[in-house]
């Protein structure tokens, strides 16, 4: 099994490679891979792991996706939009809290108030922080200048799913129309690089009609692309959507963690998140996530009182917690693995700082 391991340049993993991972269930070999990617971890960027506080801004979206819970069709969903003292109450909730990092993130509008309503949450944010907090943003496809406009305010990462890098999957959990399309998802990613923003995407593994080769090749899309920070997790149903109805979800955290590791072994100093969604699969999931590779945890410090109105998928967990709460089981989850947290820190990807030292 060591030699398997030490045979490849991990960077150079191929196609047939990576799905003969991906198919292995030889369960001490899968142990010993997400060991070997925990070690490429800590070589290449430390055995921290960094936290974003999540802010959930609001519900609303105009968009209509196969998987979402608050999509725009669902009318059982009680929608919501958190005021600008909620927002700067969980901002500052995050500082003092040490998380040196916060994520907005939102359902997806494109309306001139939503726009100019985010410029001045970021920038007054950075302004009662003192520049303290980096600011993640995940408010999905929007024209170029707008994604300038909130860079020039001081966010400084952003986050926009793939969903699937094949563009046949992608047609099947979004509806067929001019708002969902996957030549826009790929320029708004383009455009997010141009601007300088450290770009993050992400994929749902365990969708319908989903393989191995296919989850291959968002790895090395993933690579192609040159992002800067991953955040995937398994397909959970949300029964009030198509999707959901006929697709129970990933139940397993095999190929979820399989994921992480092969992306770490093939880009060693990106930033990949363990998500919330684990958690769902099982109660420890995100601390597996971050000893099979990933570095990066995002605890909500959304109001309780919303919580419930904000589940993309079932049973999202934590729901009734406030941000103390969560913090606190957060916490005491890390610690009881031995998990150190990068405290007051912003954690920015290591390729992304290597990279631009280089162009400078």
């Amino acid at each position: 099994m060591e030699k398997r391991l030490d045979k490849h340049k991990f960077e150079n993993l191929d196609k047939e490679s990576l799905v003969d991972w991906l198919k292995e269930r030889d369960h001490d070999l899968i142990q010993l891979l997400h060991q070997k990617a925990y070690e490429v971890k800590v070589a290449n960027i430390g055995n921290k792991v960094f936290l974003r506080g999540l802010i959930e801004l609001s519900n609303k979206c105009v968009k209509n996706c196969l998987y979402c819970g608050i999509r725009c069709a669902n009318t059982s969903v009680d929608r919501y939009e958190l005021t600008d003292e909620q927002v700067f109450e969980a901002a500052d909730f995050a500082l003092y809290s040490r998380y040196g990092s916060l994520v907005l993130q939102a359902g997806e509008r494109v309306d001139s108030a939503f726009r100019k309503r985010v410029t001045s949450l970021v920038k007054e944010i950075k302004r009662r922080t003192d520049n303290r907090l980096g600011i993640t943003l995940s408010l999905g496809e929007q024209p170029e200048e707008v994604y300038r406009e909130w860079f020039d305010a001081g966010a400084h990462r952003y986050l926009l799913r793939i969903e699937s890098s094949n563009p046949d999957i992608y047609s099947k959990i979004h509806p067929n129309d001019s708002l969902h399309s996957f030549d826009t998802r790929l320029n708004s990613l383009e455009a997010l690089k141009r601007i300088g923003y450290q770009t993050g995407t992400g994929v749902m593994i365990g969708l319908p009609g989903q393989t191995e080769e296919n989850l291959a090749d968002d790895l090395l899309f993933f690579k192609s692309f040159g992002v800067h920070m991953v955040g995937m997790g398994p397909y959970l149903k949300h029964s009030d959507t198509p999707l959901g109805q006929i697709s129970s979800g990933t139940s397993s955290m095999e190929m979820p963690l399989k994921m992480i590791s092969l992306l770490r072994l093939l880009m060693p100093k990106i930033n990949i998140a363990s998500t919330t969604a684990l958690q769902v699969i099982d109660p420890f999931g995100r601390e597996m996530g971050i000893m099979a590779g990933a570095n990066i945890i995002m605890p909500n410090m959304t109001i309780s009182e919303v919580r419930t109105n904000y589940q993309i998928y079932e049973n999202k967990p934590g729901v009734k917690d406030d941000a103390t709460v969560s913090k606190s089981k957060l916490e005491q989850n890390l610690s009881s693995k031995g998990i150190e947290i990068g405290w007051d820190e912003w954690g920015d990807s290591r390729a992304f700082k290597e990279k631009h030292e280089v162009n400078l």
